[in-house]
């Protein structure tokens, strides 16, 4: 519900405020006074572009502001899915620069226009002669025959269900096209992966091998280095240990004459039989270096194995090829039991579909109920606004089970014929814009009694009526404000009386100005502003009389 509408610098208007009743709310005015300009502001903050040229003072910027209480259209999830705070009382406002940028907010929080536009939507509803109404569109259709069927509950089982449907479908398709496309590989991933099966990889063989290769490969130098250490050690005739034990005897014939000779004497013994086991492994290094032509061959057939398969697979080290390994070993073992989680999707989504088929059938059944009650109503409300001949008819088609879709299983279509002998046909077809606006207000007026609709505002549908046909016009918007709040703008006295609340266009000219203004008439005010719409601009006692009793 639209609360307060705050306009500054555009067109004729400088600062407007404007507090709306939250039933029927009634704009008359002359023509040209400036009502389609108030129009052109709201419009702004539902979302349409904007231009820097309309601006009153193109001096400062232009900003309209609408206060709207929201309780009651169930819109936290829009809130949350823009990732905005969401208060009861929320507020739209559109900024636009002298140089013609525009900012939107909703709660002073900045928003693109498409979002502002979408929360606009949702909030207002303008319908004119010349509109393209949505009442010509499938999706609001169907919502007519849903908000008589009354089966929200159903409806909102049936939405959660399809949607998780949808996302295990698309699941599925997205499986089995990863998985066709892996069983492609199959034969290339096997044979990657016994290759390094095969190759029986350890973690250090690599360099194991390449220093026993290098023992190999120097084997003659190494046998005669030891050799030669062997003999300096042990093996000459004037030798490390002989040299060693000459030493020590030395040091132990004169051990009475130095006692401190004796830890000497010790150290150097000691030493002695360290080198000699010294020589003793070196003698036994020596005597098991030798050449091997055949071992030779077999490292550097091993090494050049996992040469290759490093190099086929650009890694440096064992350990990667074994990461590797595993990792195809992984892919494998996905591929070969894939299949089975297809199988079970495949179950899953059977019984989702099931479910859905069974609820699209309640759907359907109960928009069959519902269908027979909605052109009822809709044509006898037809014939009380002067349309007698007005035909309404419901065409629900009804698809094969399997067909079903977010809606569920069913089309629906208007078709309508305004008088006695056309033919029914589609709304876009036949109906004109006079025509179409008061089926419109008519089938507002039914499905306002089962939910929260958007401010409706009708801008001078009543053309081409008068009389009677007026004053029926005006009592359907009457009720259809008992269960929303509707603005009207209109020129016609039948349907101005019926308003909770009357709002007056004018302009006035100040220091060679033109301003556009509107006041909140009181009654008094309504009484004088309903005589000049049945007489003129100077009513007689009669047309005020007339007037009075409209009013009351």
């Amino acid at each position: 519900m639209l609360l307060h509408l705050s306009i500054k610098n555009y067109a004729l208007i400088d600062n407007l405020e404007i507090h709306f009743d939250k039933n029927l709310n009634i704009v008359t005015g002359e023509t040209g006074a400036g009502k389609s300009i108030i129009l052109g502001a709201l419009s702004l903050i539902l979302g349409q572009r904007a231009d820097s040229k309309y601006f009153f003072n193109q001096q400062k910027k232009c900003v309209i502001e609408g206060f709207f209480n929201i309780n009651q259209y169930h819109l936290n999830a829009f809130f949350d899915d823009n990732d905005l705070d969401y208060n009861a009382e929320t507020i739209l406002r559109r900024e636009i620069s002298t140089d013609g940028k525009s900012r939107a907010f909703i709660n002073d929080s900045p928003v693109n226009l498409n979002t502002l536009k979408n929360l606009g939507q949702k909030l207002i509803d303008i319908h004119s002669q010349h509109a393209n109404l949505e009442i010509n569109q499938a999706d609001f259709q169907l919502m007519v025959v849903d908000a008589i069927a009354n089966h929200q509950p159903l409806l909102n089982n049936y939405n959660t269900s399809f949607k998780t449907y949808k996302a295990s479908h698309n699941k599925l398709k997205e499986i089995l096209a990863q998985n066709e496309k892996q069983k492609l590989e199959l034969d290339y991933l096997t044979f990657q992966f016994t290759e390094l099966e095969n190759a029986k990889i350890l973690p250090n063989e690599q360099e194991i091998l390449e220093n026993e290769l290098n023992a190999l490969t120097h084997a003659e130098e190494i046998k005669r280095n030891l050799l030669t250490a062997s003999m300096l050690l042990q093996a000459q005739e004037q030798n490390a240990l002989l040299l060693l034990e000459t030493a020590a005897q030395q040091l132990q014939s004169i051990e009475k004459y130095i006692p401190n000779i004796t830890e000497l004497y010790l150290r150097l013994k000691s030493s002695r039989i360290e080198v000699k086991d010294i020589a003793s492994e070196i003698e036994n290094l020596e005597q098991i270096t030798i050449f091997d032509d055949a071992k030779s061959n077999q490292i550097n057939e091993r090494l050049g194995l996992l040469y290759t398969l490093q190099k086929k697979h650009h890694v440096t080290t064992n350990s990667q090829l074994l990461l590797l390994q595993e990792e195809l070993s992984i892919k494998l073992n996905k591929i070969l039991f894939t299949d089975e989680a297809i199988t079970q999707l495949q179950a899953s989504l059977q019984k989702q579909k099931e479910e859905l088929i069974t609820l699209a059938k309640q759907i359907s059944n109960n928009r069959k109920k519902a269908i027979p009650d909605i052109e009822k109503y809709v044509q006898d409300n037809l014939f009380e606004i002067g349309m007698p001949n007005a035909k309404i008819n419901i065409n629900q088609v009804i698809a094969h089970a399997n067909d079903f879709d977010s809606h569920g299983i069913d089309t629906i279509k208007f078709l309508f014929s305004a008088n006695k002998g056309q033919q029914l046909s589609e709304l876009s077809k036949i109906a004109s814009g006079g025509e179409l606006s008061r089926l419109m207000l008519a089938i507002k007026s039914l499905i306002a009694k089962k939910t929260a609709l958007p401010t409706i505002i009708f801008d001078e549908i009543d053309t081409g009526i008068s009389g009677e046909v007026a004053n029926r016009v005006g009592k359907t918007m009457e009720l259809l404000a008992q269960n929303m709040q509707v603005i009207a703008i209109t020129h016609l006295p039948q349907i101005a009386v019926k308003g909770q609340a009357h709002y007056f266009v004018f302009k006035e000219i100040k220091n060679d100005f033109t301003y556009t203004q509107l006041k909140r008439l009181n009654h008094e005010e309504r009484v004088l502003e309903i005589a000049k719409m049945l007489s003129g601009e100077n009513p007689k006692l009669a047309a005020m009389q007339n007037a009075r009793e409209l009013l009351n």
